[in-house]
């Protein structure tokens, strides 16, 4: 991890984004105190879609739904 200021990474910001393209992550500093951290993201390949990523899955104990709706609908 590397520490920059603020002015640094204003003054070089492209080059810092290259750096960090490549796996570094860099500590912006301004008056000294860090403000942000810019780290890579995550592999295209690990970041799936939420609508590809797989449901929650619910289980109850008990008779299932469709036994009670059908039951009910036999009253």
């Amino acid at each position: 991890m590397t520490t920059v200021t603020l002015t640094e990474f204003r003054s070089h910001a492209s080059g810092m984004l290259t750096r960090v393209e490549h796996g570094e992550t860099l500590v912006v500093l301004r008056h000294g105190r860090p403000i942000a951290e810019v780290s890579p993201v995550a592999g295209e390949g690990d970041r799936l879609p939420s609508w590809k990523k797989p449901a929650l899955r619910l289980t109850a104990k008990g008779a299932a739904l469709s036994s009670a709706v059908r039951e009910e609908r036999n009253r």
